[in-house]
């Protein structure tokens, strides 16, 4: 269920979307399904896990790929490339002018049950390694200490030039305090904090480049058409090889940078698991993939 609510002056619309508005159709959970889950679990004792943005749906940010309810279903809009980034001032501008909208909302997300029941698994030593894909930080608001995240984070904006970094939340001060006008209240918001809004909006939208030496800003996210560092991937293969299994939660893999470490996993012989609702691009060499929602299995998994 979704519904709008409009703002009196100002100026645009803004809409609110019920916790579970973006989790895609699925089946309810079986005992068959949590036995299987269970015997994984038993099984292998430490656990590689490997989450994406299915599991950040149920705190109510949208994914990309999810059928009907995934940002490319619901829109033909697309994320800033790297080199449209990088390339144009315009493009940056109305890249943060956007972000500037949908940040006070996308920081104020909570984590879900899967992230407190990860978090609750770490803490009794059960994974290995946390890698998400997410940039929402949610596993960190949850608990969980060993993260690696694989696409970077969304709370950390950096210097291309001279790799200064500082707080999302700072830089947040700074655009406020250049544009003091700036009404715009918005609307639904992206995994990666982006909104939709108006070209109109974003013409006169005001962004400092690095204090330091005067460089492009931009977050520490991996953006599309952008490679993960190799010394990240590197350190990820190493934590796979520590591991007993590979499991994967809320995600598509359909992007390589993920898919690659299932590959690796089967590689090296480890069993594969997968909860994901909708299809996944490692189903075929998963020991098994279940169809349910990680929200709703996880909780009753014992350790």
């Amino acid at each position: 269920m979704r519904f709008t609510i409009r703002i009196s002056n100002k100026n645009t619309v803004c809409r609110y979307f019920s916790q579970f508005s973006f989790v895609p159709n699925h089946e309810p959970t079986s005992n068959e399904d949590v036995f299987q889950l269970q015997k994984f679990v038993d099984d292998h004792k430490k656990l590689f896990i490997l989450t994406g943005a299915g599991i950040s749906t149920e705190s109510g940010l949208p994914d990309y790929r999810s059928k009907d309810v995934g940002l490319y279903d619901r829109s033909p809009n697309r994320p800033v490339q790297y080199q449209a980034f990088i390339s144009s001032h315009k493009i940056r501008q109305r890249y943060w002018a956007r972000n500037f909208v949908g940040w006070k909302r996308f920081s104020s997300i909570e984590p879900n049950n899967v992230h407190t029941c990860l978090a609750n698994w770490e803490n009794k030593g059960r994974i290995s390694c946390l890698i998400t894909q997410n940039v929402d930080r949610l596993h960190h608001k949850a608990g969980s200490v060993n993260i690696i995240e694989l696409h970077g984070t969304s709370y950390v904006v950096k210097c291309l030039k001279c790799n200064n970094h500082f707080s999302r939340f700072l830089f947040q001060s700074q655009l406020e305090e250049l544009n003091p006008e700036f009404r715009v209240e918005a609307t639904e918001i992206r995994p990666d904090a982006d909104v939709d809004l108006e070209p109109s909006f974003t013409e006169k939208f005001k962004f400092p480049d690095c204090g330091k030496c005067g460089g492009i800003l931009k977050p520490d996210v991996v953006f599309f058409g952008e490679n993960v560092p190799k010394k990240k991937v590197n350190e990820i293969y190493d934590k796979l090889t520590e591991s007993d299994a590979m499991l994967v939660l809320g995600s598509s893999l359909e992007v390589f940078s993920g898919y690659r470490f299932a590959l690796a996993a089967v590689e090296q012989k480890k069993c594969l698991g997968i909860v994901n609702i909708g299809p996944n691009r490692a189903e075929k060499i998963a020991s098994f993939k279940l169809n349910v929602r990680c929200g709703d299995i996880l909780p009753k998994i014992k350790l």
